[in-house]
């Protein structure tokens, strides 16, 4: 775990740095799955547990880390600084820089660790061997994959058609759930923290996986999206009324 922090922790500071020098704080959304990715591959060469969970934790990890970065790498490199640290770069000024070390990258640097909990304690010495706790683990992380992945690529599509300017996106996954990406990275994480459990200590995982989920609904997620797309969207509210917040179900009826 110390080893972890440590990476984590060499990571954000490097990514501070260029993000100095490039002025756009916006590459730490990319960096966010890729240090996941990093504490999985770390974890996996300092651990000492079953060689086979410890295979499959890195693996489940990089595919979903890798996938997101690219994702986000695609969308977001040649669009500028997000809103979000433009709006707290305008607010702070010429301290912005000391600020978003501090209350963005060593933040998510923070919260890393704890949401990859799952990775580094399902490693640990003498835990027993994979089995059908580990498998089921498995089958849940596809699942989140599957919404995620899906999601994203549905939503892409939808955008990059100009009749669909201002419009709601509302069919495929999205007509059972607003935020079936997010639905699904919770679910992911939640997959992760099950084949960690199997080690018994591993179990303690699930810290990680409720802090993601929290931060998927409550925070920088579901809640934050949320607010702006009511007020940029006359449809949302009409969407929101028959469609499920996060956990999919079918839409009701008009």
């Amino acid at each position: 775990m110390i080893a972890s922090g440590i990476a984590i922790a060499i990571l954000m500071l490097s990514t501070w740095v260029v993000s100095v020098a490039v002025k756009n704080a916006s590459i730490v959304d990319i960096v966010w799955g890729l240090g996941f990715v990093l504490v999985g591959w770390v974890s996996f060469v300092v651990g000492e547990g079953d060689d086979t969970r410890a295979w499959v934790l890195a693996i489940l990890v990089s595919a979903w880390g890798l996938r997101l970065a690219g994702y986000l790498a695609r969308r977001n490199i040649g669009h500028g600084e997000d809103y979000r640290y433009r709006a707290m770069r305008k607010h702070w000024g010429p301290r912005f820089p000391i600020i978003s070390l501090v209350t963005v990258f060593l933040l998510q640097g923070t919260l890393m660790w704890v949401v990859s909990l799952p990775l580094q304690l399902g490693q640990v010495e003498d835990s027993p061997g994979f089995g059908p706790i580990g498998t089921m683990g498995v089958l849940v992380w596809a699942v989140g994959l599957f919404f995620e992945a899906v999601g994203d690529a549905q939503l892409r599509r939808f955008k990059s058609d100009p009749a669909n300017e201002g419009k709601v996106m509302s069919s495929g996954l999205w007509r059972y759930t607003r935020h079936p990406n997010y639905f699904g990275d919770a679910v992911v994480w939640w997959g992760i923290a099950i084949v960690a459990a199997e080690a018994g200590v591993g179990a303690y995982g699930f810290i990680g996986a409720a802090v993601m989920t929290f931060l998927l609904v409550r925070v920088s997620g579901v809640a934050l999206l949320e607010r702006g797309l009511r007020k940029r969207k006359p449809d949302y509210e009409d969407y929101v009324r028959r469609t499920s917040g996060f956990f999919p179900r079918p839409p009701k009826q008009a």
